[in-house]
């Protein structure tokens, strides 16, 4: 009787007018206004495959954002898509708590062999199926370890939006009329490539930035208390796809691990050969004590996992659970998304495709100067626009223009390709695609964006 009724409600659908209007009138009345995705990208998706995206009305997209990061082989690779049929026909539990399998053994074994040193220092930790509950967790097992209670966190950081993820999340707009956030974080400032937080810029704001947090800790009038953490992404995303020079993240090691404090880097969307590198702070080669991961590590199923150093595993039995920790079906798309990942070397490819296409986009911006900045690692990649017409700052940056990075998200739309804005204002345009992304779809993204600042109506130099 069940399955009969979940045929007549499919038929149902299908008998709608298949058209996105009808799609997304109905998902209105049906959620949340917290929905924000059909808000900019306004279609009701039928098919993918790879970097395609096909919706209702056969509309076809190049997709440059990959589920924010997390189809890091693209959509509906056919091993991913065999991994899951492997599951469901040997008779495994789709749901085993924190239980584990023979499936989960293999999961857990391959990604501590990716994690620093091989994973002989880390031991791992399955939290709820969020990347966000993976930050909550990393927080409060630092408060345990320590027995201090405030937290160091850097504005333009995303962290997720459950209460303490959100407390050390840079982004005010959340926060409206969220009281009593966590207590005892201290924010400061991030390096910015383009916009340098002490006005600055250059090599000499990076060398003042990581002064200034050495100091911070060090100067026993600072104000600020020994933190029990201090948490960042090695390359931040929402905050607009800012990665941090290396210098800088090598201090902040260093002075953590003098002052027994515990670095926690939040890797959930800059995690596995996204940047070109395994891991984003490989890039400054340095070694966190707790490790976030999530989006990718799951193969394009909700899954997220600590890495702690064994040191710092201070947890009493039960004392982070959550009921989805054991999704087999996450841990067989992430082993086989992690092993392909691997075992092709695609972080190299990235890495290439990365410095290739900045190249291409900073020759774009030579004859579109809207274009402000382009910035990332691999193919995780910001475009910053900015309003060139008007007066620069001191240190020669124009102003942020985030209503004609809308403008040019809406028409990248109308072209077919679907890329995310970020950073302040909503200035900078992102670009998460698959990292299995070829130089021919690259080329095609290229001609796409050009497409879509010509659409505009602005005319190049």
């Amino acid at each position: 009787m069940m399955t009969d009724k979940v045929r007549i409600d499919t038929l149902s659908a299908r008998s709608l007018p298949q058209s996105n209007d009808t799609f997304l009138a109905r998902q209105a009345e049906f959620e949340s206004n917290v929905r924000s995705y059909p808000r900019k990208l306004p279609l009701a998706i039928a098919k993918a495959q790879g970097v395609w995206i096909t919706d209702v009305e056969n509309n076809q997209y190049l997709d440059c954002l990959a589920g924010a990061g997390t189809l890091a082989l693209g959509h509906n690779h056919p091993d991913v898509l065999q991994s899951i049929q492997s599951v469901i026909s040997s008779g495994l539990p789709l749901h085993t708590l924190d239980l584990t399998t023979p499936l989960k053994d293999e999961f857990s074994s391959y990604l501590l062999s990716l994690l620093p040193g091989q994973g002989k220092e880390y031991c791992l930790q399955f939290t709820g199926p969020s990347g966000a509950d993976a930050v909550e967790a990393a927080l409060k097992l630092a408060k345990k370890v320590t027995g201090r209670s405030s937290i160091i966190s850097f504005s333009g950081g995303y962290h997720g939006m459950t209460h303490g993820a959100l407390s050390v999340t840079g982004n005010l707009s959340p926060k409206e009329a969220i009281s009593n956030m966590m207590p005892e974080v201290q924010f400061m400032p991030y390096p910015h490539q383009y916009r340098c937080p002490l006005g600055i810029g250059g090599d000499a704001g990076v060398k003042a930035l990581t002064y200034y947090f050495d100091n911070l800790i060090n100067d026993v009038e600072s104000g600020v208390r020994k933190p029990a953490a201090v948490i960042l992404e090695a390359v931040q995303g929402e905050g607009g796809v800012n990665p941090a020079p290396a210098e800088w993240l090598q201090r902040i090691r260093k002075v953590t691990q003098d002052h027994g404090i515990l670095l926690i880097i939040d890797e959930v969307q800059a995690g596995f050969a996204r940047t070109g590198k395994l891991f984003a702070f490989e890039h400054a080669g340095i070694e966190p004590d707790i490790i976030v991961m999530s989006k990718a590590v799951g193969g394009g199923l909700p899954l997220a996992v600590l890495g702690i150093k064994k040191q710092f595993d201070a947890w009493a039995p039960g004392h982070h659970t959550g009921t989805f920790r054991g999704n087999q079906l996450a841990m067989a798309t992430g082993l086989t998304t992690l092993k392909i990942l691997k075992d092709n070397a695609i972080a190299d490819k990235v890495a290439a495709q990365g410095e290739w296409l900045k190249g291409k986009l900073v020759e774009l911006q030579k004859r579109f100067p809207v274009i402000g900045h382009v910035r990332g690692l691999g193919l995780m990649i910001g475009i910053e626009i900015v309003k060139p017409n008007e007066a620069q700052d001191h240190m020669g940056c124009y102003p942020a223009d985030g209503e004609l990075s809308a403008l040019l998200q809406k028409k990248c739309f109308e072209s077919g390709l679907i890329l995310e804005r970020g950073g302040r204002h909503g200035c900078v345009l992102r670009l998460l695609p698959s990292l299995l992304i070829t130089d021919a779809e690259l080329e095609i993204f290229l001609d796409k964006f050009e497409n879509a600042l010509l659409a505009t109506g602005m005319e190049p130099v």
